[in-house]
């Protein structure tokens, strides 16, 4: 089995596509393709167990510096949609209105820093949680990103005549965001030090990406799939997905007593929790299904996928017959994902794998490859 990251890539699950002008995509084209795949995720969601294929589409350099751009961004987007239709999969792509991370963050005035060809990033300001606290925010649709960010959802609406699904922008679980704007040397010693201003710095947090993430939901309105960003995606699923990596860091009673309540706090707003990792989250997948709410978990089941992906071993003893939907995304051939779907399902498992063939006909015999494995 060859499985290995790939080190030359920018992006291992980036595929590359055309852009087209929305001028020139077939609305009606699209929106008959994703109707009967939209009936299987119905179909999915309410039901006991099951797996679905997503062939997701995602575009390298709408992760990076084409945030920015949302003319860009939509084109290439398109192209993704358009190309995505030649793949056999159960569930259909969607557009996002991105604008990289740090969204939340901007509430507390920190601004974006732009390098060449990379995504945007927040640089971290604050020495301490209890500085944190004591400093001025305000709504992040007053922010310069945020603002940008509702302009760019308006215009993919405008644009795509509300035709198409679209998904909330990536927006940071609390952890991730206060992780990455305290001083990491001090923010770690707070949880025991100041546990009752982690506590409320958490709330404030929580409550800041609810309102903003209720102003999308208003312009978004019935084109909106849930959770939305890198996941599978939905009109038929429910919950946001949260980007949450700082978890593989964190010891499990401070997991357990200050993030996830913030959590609990933002999914319960929107239909349920739905948690992203990067890398190796095995450790606290028991703390991760104790999410009150918790709609579906994310994360890497192969090295090509992410140099620290998960082991498949325990995954579905830990989520058959819980309810909650395991995303798993696995960049690698035919021989890697028969050895990572075999390991991660049994009955009372409701799977979705994300695949990445290069090729139609590639695809075509994973999708028949995992849906024979999981009967």
């Amino acid at each position: 089995m060859n499985d290995k990251f790939d080190t030359s890539k920018k992006d291992s699950q980036a595929t590359a596509v055309e852009p087209i002008s929305p001028e020139h995509f077939d609305l009606e084209e699209y929106v008959a393709y994703q109707s009967p795949l939209e009936e299987r995720c119905k179909e999915f969601a309410e039901g006991d167990g099951g797996v679905l294929v997503y062939r997701r589409m995602r575009v390298a350099e709408v992760f990076a510096s084409g945030c920015s751009d949302m003319k860009k961004s939509l084109e290439l987007q398109l192209g993704a949609l358009k190309a995505s239709m030649a793949f056999k999969a159960d569930i259909p792509n969607f557009l996002e209105p991105w604008y990289g991370l740090g969204t939340i963050a901007s509430a507390y005035g920190l601004d974006y820093q732009w390098e060449e060809g990379l995504a945007p990033a927040v640089n971290g300001k604050f020495a301490s949680t209890e500085e944190l606290l004591k400093a001025d925010y305000k709504d992040v649709a007053d922010t310069e990103i945020g603002r940008h960010t509702l302009e760019m959802t308006e215009y993919f609406l405008e644009k795509t005549k509300q035709m198409l699904p679209m998904s909330f922008c990536d927006v940071q679980s609390p952890l991730n965001t206060l992780s990455n704007i305290i001083d990491p040397n001090q923010f770690f010693m707070d949880f025991y030090l100041n546990p009752e201003q982690m506590t409320k710095a958490m709330d404030r947090t929580a409550d800041l990406l609810i309102d903003f993430t209720r102003r999308q939901e208003e312009m978004i309105g019935h084109c909106l799939v849930k959770p939305g960003h890198g996941f599978s995606s939905s009109y038929h699923f429910n919950g946001i997905g949260l980007s949450d990596d700082t978890v593989t860091m964190m010891p499990p009673e401070c997991y357990r007593d200050f993030a996830i309540p913030a959590m609990e706090k933002v999914g319960n707003a929107f239909g349920g929790t739905v948690f992203h990792s990067c890398g190796n989250w095995s450790r606290m997948k028991e703390n991760i299904l104790g999410i009150r709410n918790l709609r579906m978990a994310d994360g890497a089941f192969s090295l090509a996928t992410d140099p620290g992906a998960n082991p498949t071993e325990g995954y579905a003893d830990a989520f058959a017959n819980t309810g909650v939907i395991l995303n798993v995304r696995i960049v690698g051939g035919l021989d890697v994902l028969e050895e990572k779907v075999r390991s991660l399902w049994k009955p009372g498992m409701k799977l979705i794998v994300v695949t990445y063939q290069e090729s139609p006909e590639e695809q075509e015999k994973a999708y028949d490859l995992i849906h024979s494995i999981c009967r």
